[in-house]
């Protein structure tokens, strides 16, 4: 039998993350939107992660060597069956109304094959908000839904460990892809001090690097 046509794939890439990766598991599979499949990809853990995914008989679970979070989602991409594919990082929530909106603002809009939406951010007790974050809702590259199509283009760069989805975006742009942000919160940002993007050394080397490359793939065109 043929997946439906607004079937969605919910790609989780996990690392060490057995406290939290059941909220996010549990909160993919409550979306409003039912023509879903979840995948999640462990990209090499070393704790109980297996046994919580386990504990989801309906979840897809892939493992592999660590290879980072761009790998990890290339990994769920090439599993993925949808029509469209969207991202959940293992330390965040869906809200069960993000896959549906993101999916009829795509079907609504067939010119558009990116739809990004806002999230809200919440701290673990006794976790201290870090100087950079803001007290409004924002909008991270990883709640982006694409149209599978577009990944059979442009992947993430497995070199990218840190601001791999701004890189990614970045590249989406360049190659003509429509990216609309819509003006709704529909994910909850959980920070708890071990996010990859809590101590933003790290993140801002592969930042300037993202900068660099479209710098040079400018003047590649150019030339």
């Amino acid at each position: 039998m043929s997946a439906p046509d607004d079937l969605v794939s919910i790609i989780i890439p996990v690392f060490d993350g057995a406290q939290f990766v059941g909220d996010a598991i549990q909160a993919a599979l409550d979306q409003d939107h039912t023509a879903i499949e979840v995948i999640v990809v462990d990209d090499g853990s070393t704790d109980a992660t297996p046994e919580v995914v386990a504990r989801y008989p309906l979840v897809r679970y892939l493992r592999q060597d660590n290879a980072g979070p761009s790998a990890a989602r290339n990994t769920g991409i090439a599993a993925a069956t949808g029509s469209f594919v969207t991202f959940c990082d293992s330390d965040d929530r869906f809200r069960p109304t993000k896959v549906a909106a993101q999916v009829g603002h795509l079907k609504a809009h067939p010119e558009v094959g990116c739809v990004l939406v806002g999230h809200e951010t919440f701290f673990e007790p006794g976790i201290e908000r870090p100087a950079w974050e803001r007290d409004e809702p924002g909008t991270q590259p990883q709640s982006a839904m694409v149209r599978r199509e577009v990944l059979d283009h442009v992947m993430f760069d497995p070199a990218f460990r840190f601001a791999e989805g701004i890189e990614w975006l970045g590249r989406l742009r360049a190659a003509g892809v429509q990216i609309v942000v819509l003006d709704e919160v529909h994910v909850d940002r959980r920070i708890h001090g071990g996010n990859l993007s809590y101590e933003r050394g790290g993140m801002k080397h592969h930042l300037l690097l993202a900068v660099q490359r479209r710098i040079a793939k400018a003047r590649e065109a150019e030339s």
